[in-house]
């Protein structure tokens, strides 16, 4: 598959077209999938594709149309179970552990559904489209499901590497080969002024009400390293020990290692050979040992000089421990942020992975490739009150042993990043996009 117009649209203006381009995407990333991938949920943590779809359409149908359409007819009285999430407001909801049982509805039920809804949602956007609570759902609601259009390919992602057979969701595209990359660009590190800096969302536009209330903060100088460490630096921290030296380590962190076995980034795999068993080559033809790792076009060998990915806070911290160095406090990277053009290593770029610095100097890879992992716990900005009602749970209710990461991946869709955007997510979670900037 490749991204197109069509398929990456830039939102137009006008409320309804940008509801059918981002509900368009959701079904052109899903059209490279086998109708066997649709249900597969390999661990709690992520859903099937299924699921994603049904999910989003769900959230229009409950928070938009039973309120706001009165002749909206619902499409299946029990959907509202199965496809909430966790809003506690709304009702009971099907365990999240166990969204990968359901073989029905089918793939062609959901697909229905997505169609009723679009449906409905049309009339109530060309009937109500001025409706200031109808514009601030339906806004909040394209915005949902473009993190869903996110998870829906972390989430396959992970899926699929748990088959042996390391199947590709597509096939890799010359421009984003993995040995394409060049050579990582020089490291260096960029100083910025402390002083009183303003943070937070402010003025118009779109924004997650976790992003406000925008506020002073105080910092001390500092500075961010100009691009995010590579898997080629990453390797150099595998081969000191540094999954085996517990002084580089929160004690959770050192814990969750012991427990878990990690002894390098999810996906990664080392193998001896990459032959068929009873073919014969020189010893000398094929180094040994060879780091490969699992992406959306299958396994690969490691591109040494693209972002490390796929580590949790704790791995993060460990190796900027290893270098001397630290993560950078949110407030930090935001304000580094300002004035740099939102462009980069997104969705839209169609390389699905992360790829090396351009080396064009300044700071790189702000905006796409990975989520950076920044040193601050997830927490309520000063005046921050939620939403009233059940949307009110969409951020607030999980401020609470998450870590905050910024910048967006090379599966956030188009228009769906800013500076003062806040991603969280426990600190020993790995199947996100996830990488590290280092800071001092």
């Amino acid at each position: 598959m490749i991204l197109s117009s069509p398929a990456a649209p830039t939102l137009k203006p006008g409320l309804y077209s940008q509801y059918q381009a981002v509900r368009n995407l959701s079904e052109v990333l899903c059209q490279p999938l086998e109708i066997e991938d649709y249900g597969i949920q390999g661990m709690a943590d992520v859903s099937p594709p299924k699921w994603h779809l049904a999910h989003t359409t769900w959230f229009f149908e409950t928070f938009l149309l039973h309120p706001y359409l009165p002749s909206y007819q619902g499409f299946h009285p029990t959907y509202g179970y199965l496809f909430n999430s966790y809003y506690e407001a709304v009702g009971a909801r099907h365990p999240r552990p166990e969204r990968g049982l359901l073989s029905r509805p089918t793939v062609a039920d959901v697909y229905r559904y997505r169609a009723h809804v679009d449906e409905a949602m049309e009339t109530l956007l060309h009937q109500q489209g001025d409706h200031p609570a109808v514009v601030a759902l339906t806004t909040l609601g394209i915005h949902h499901e473009q993190q869903h259009q996110e998870l829906l390919l972390t989430d396959l992602k992970y899926n699929l590497a748990l088959n042996p057979l390391h199947p590709a969701y597509r096939p890799a595209i010359p421009s984003a080969s993995p040995s394409a990359s060049p050579s990582p660009s020089p490291l260096t590190f960029i100083e910025f002024a402390g002083g009183l800096h303003t943070i937070g969302h402010q003025g118009s536009g779109f924004a997650f009400d976790n992003e406000g209330p925008a506020h002073r903060v105080y910092l001390q100088d500092f500075a961010l390293a100009s691009r995010l460490v590579t898997n080629g630096e990453y390797l150099e921290f595998i081969a000191a020990g540094g999954y085996r030296t517990p002084e580089y380590w929160l004690s959770e962190g050192w814990a969750i290692v012991q427990s878990q076995g990690w002894r390098a980034p999810l996906y990664w795999e080392q193998r001896q050979q990459d032959w068929e068993p009873g073919e014969q080559r020189d010893q000398e033809e094929q180094p040994q040992g060879q780091w490969w790792t699992m992406t959306l076009s299958g396994l690969h060998p490691l591109d040494l000089a693209a972002p490390v990915s796929h580590i949790s806070y704790f791995e993060a911290d460990a190796f900027a421990q290893w270098r001397g160095c630290r993560l950078p406090t949110e407030a930090e990277w935001e304000v580094a942020a300002a004035g740099v053009p939102i462009q980069g290593n997104l969705l839209a770029a169609n390389a699905l992975q992360p790829q090396a610095a351009p080396g064009l100097g300044g700071l790189e890879q702000l905006y796409g490739d990975t989520w950076e992992w920044t040193q601050s716990a997830y927490l309520p900005y000063p005046g921050f009150r939620p939403a009233a009602g059940a949307v009110g749970e969409y951020n607030g209710k999980f401020m609470c042993n998450q870590m905050v990461l910024r910048g967006g991946s090379c599966v956030t869709p188009p228009g769906h990043i800013r500076p003062t955007y806040r991603n969280f997510f426990p600190p020993s979670a790995r199947w996100q996009f996830s990488g590290l900037r280092l800071a001092q």
